[in-house]
C-alpha cells in the first residue's frame, strides 16, 4: 500500500510523498506495555538456521501475517471511467513506456473515506505485539522517546498527511478527489497510476513479501524503488501535461492544502519519507544513464539495500556482509528472552545519527557500510540490544564508531561503543548501567 502527502507534493513539485508500512493501533487496546514476553508457541516459525543466530531469532519473532493474495484472480474492474481520469491513464501508459495489462478503476474518494480505508488495512496487516517489541528496542537503543509507540506514531502520520494509496494485493486504487480532479489530484494520480501499471508488469506483490518475511532492509530497498519510479514519473506527467497555468494552481492548491507540521517521532518521520526523496536520486541515476531500461531492470533486480539505493554506483554488485549477533542472554542473567531482530542499513544508521548530529557528518559515517543489524532482550522492563556493523575499511569502521559516541554522549540512552576489531563496530544498548556492564561483559 503506498501513500503520496499533499507536503511533500509541494516540495518535489517547487524544486512529492511518504509511506507508511507499519501500523495503527486498533480501538479499545491497551497501550504500550514495558513488559513484553516472547511470541506464544503458535505464532514461532521454525528457524531456518542455528537457534543461537539472530537470523533464527527473528525467524521466531516475525510473527507479521501473510498477504493473501489473489493469485491474478481479483474482482473485475466495474464501472465508467470518467474521461478526466482516462486521460491520466493514457498520459501514465506514454511516458511509462508501456501500457496498461487489465483495467484500472480510479476511485475519487472524500477524506475521510481514503482514511478509513488505510486504517483497515493497518489494523489488520500490523499485529500490536511485534510492534510493542520492536518499539521497546527502539526506545533502548535511543531513536525514539521513551514510551513512543510505532503503530501509534503511523497512525498519527497516515491521520494527517496520506491523500491516496494504491493497494497492491487488491488492485484497488483510490485518491481524494471527484471525477473531474483539480491539478493537485490529478497529480496524486498520476503517481498511484505509475504504481498499478508497475504492479500489473513486474508484480509489486513481492515487497509484501519481504515485509511479511520481517527482511527490513531489502523492503526498505525496494520501497525505494517503487516510491522513487512513481515520483519520478508524476514529475515527468506533470511537465509535460499540465500547462504553465495548470502548475502554477497545482502549487497554490498544494500549498493552501498542505497538512500540519507532523508531530510524530522524527526518526519514524525521516523513514516514511526517505523512499520518496532518496528513491526520486536512484531512479533519477538509472534513468540518465541508461534510459527505461535500466530503470525497468531495476524492478526485475531489486536492490538488496538502502546502501545501493544512496549510491547507485553500487548497484546492483555491492552487496552486504551477512553480521549475526549469537545468543548472549544467558550470560546476561537469568530470565532473559529474545525481543526483537532487525537488519540495520546504511539509511537507518544515518537518520538515526542525524537526530543528533550534522546530517553531512551522520551521511559519511554511515556511507562506508557493509552490513548490519540489532537483537534485543528482555526480561520483565528491562532491556538489553546489541547492535553489530560491518564497514568497507578499518577507517570507515572508526569513523562510525568516533560519530556514535558523540550520538550516545548527547542522548539520553544508555549504551557503550565495544573496542573496534578491524571493519566490525558492535554498540552495546541496556535500559540500565548494572544491564549494560553485564551486556558489555556477555558480548
Amino acid at each position: 500500500m503506498t501513500k503520496l502527502t499533499r507536503g511533500l507534493v509541494v516540495a518535489l513539485l517547487l524544486a512529492a510523498a511518504c509511506t507508511s508500512n507499519d501500523a495503527v493501533t486498533p480501538d479499545g487496546e491497551s497501550p504500550v506495555s514495558p513488559s513484553i514476553d516472547e511470541p506464544s508457541p503458535e505464532e514461532v516459525t521454525p528457524p531456518s538456521g542455528g537457534r543461537d543466530s539472530a537470523l533464527a531469532a527473528l525467524e521466531r519473532l516475525c510473527t507479521l501475517p501473510q498477504p493473501k493474495f489473489n493469485q491474478g484472480n481479483r474482482a473485475p474492474a466495474e464501472g465508467p471511467t470518467p474521461p478526466a481520469i482516462a486521460d491520466v491513464m493514457s498520459q501514465v501508459e506514454e511516458i511509462r513506456g508501456f501500457g496498461f495489462s487489465e483495467r484500472v478503476v480510479a476511485e475519487p474518494k472524500s477524506p475521510a473515506e481514503v482514511a478509513e480505508g488505510i486504517r483497515d488495512y493497518l489494523e489488520t496487516t500490523f499485529p500490536r505485539r511485534f510492534y510493542d517489541r520492536r518499539s521497546l528496542a527502539w526506545q533502548t537503543i535511543g531513536v525514539i522517546p521513551e514510551g513512543t509507540s510505532i503503530r501509534e506514531e503511523l497512525l498519527e502520520y497516515v491521520s494527517t498527511q496520506v491523500i491516496g494509496y494504491y493497494d497492491t494485493i487488491t488492485g484497488e486504487l483510490v485518491f481524494i478527489g471527484t471525477s473531474d480532479p483539480s491539478p493537485l489530484e490529478r497529480v496524486t494520480l498520476a503517481h498511484e497510476l505509475t504504481h498499478a501499471i508497475d504492479d500489473q508488469r513486474f508484480g509489486l506483490e513481492q515487497i509484501d513479501l519481504l515485509g511479511a518475511q520481517c527482511r527490513d532492509e531489502e523492503l526498505q530497498a525496494a520501497l525505494a524503488v517503487v516510491e522513487g519510479n512513481a515520483t519520478f514519473f508524476m514529475l515527468r506527467w506533470a511537465q509535460r501535461s499540465l500547462s504553465l497555468e495548470e502548475q502554477l494552481e497545482l502549487s497554490a492548491e498544494a500549498a493552501a492544502q498542505e497538512p500540519p507540521p507532523s508531530t510524530v517521532a522524527p526518526f519514524i518521520d525521516a523513514i516514511q519519507l526517505w523512499p520518496y526523496r532518496d528513491g526520486l536520486r536512484f531512479i533519477t541515476a538509472l534513468e540518465t544513464a541508461g534510459g527505461l531500461d535500466a530503470v525497468d531492470s531495476a524492478f526485475r533486480e531489486l536492490p538488496v539495500s538502502t546502501e545501493q539505493i544512496i549510491h547507485p554506483e553500487r548497484y546492483p554488485d555491492d552487496v552486504p556482509t551477512p553480521v549475526d549477533v549469537p545468543d548472549i542472554s544467558g550470560a546476561i542473567g537469568g530470565g532473559w528472552k529474545d525481543l526483537d531482530v532487525q537488519s540495520v542499513g546504511e539509511m537507518w544508521l544515518d537518520l538515526a545519527l542525524s537526530l543528533r548530529i550534522d546530517d553531512a557528518d551522520a551521511a559519511d559515517a554511515a556511507a562506508g557500510w557493509d552490513g548490519g543489524i540489532y537483537r534485543a532482550w528482555s526480561h520483565g522492563r528491562d532491556v538489553a540490544v546489541i547492535l553489530s556493523t560491518e564497514w568497507d575499511a578499518p577507517e570507515d569502521a572508526d569513523e562510525f564508531a568516533t560519530a556514535m559516541e558523540r550520538w550516545i554522549a548527547d542522548g539520553d540512552q544508555i549504551g557503550e561503543v565495544l573496542p573496534v576489531d578491524g571493519t566490525s563496530v558492535s554498540v552495546a544498548f541496556a535500559t540500565s548501567d548494572e544491564i549494560l556492564v553485564d551486556l558489555v561483559e556477555a558480548a
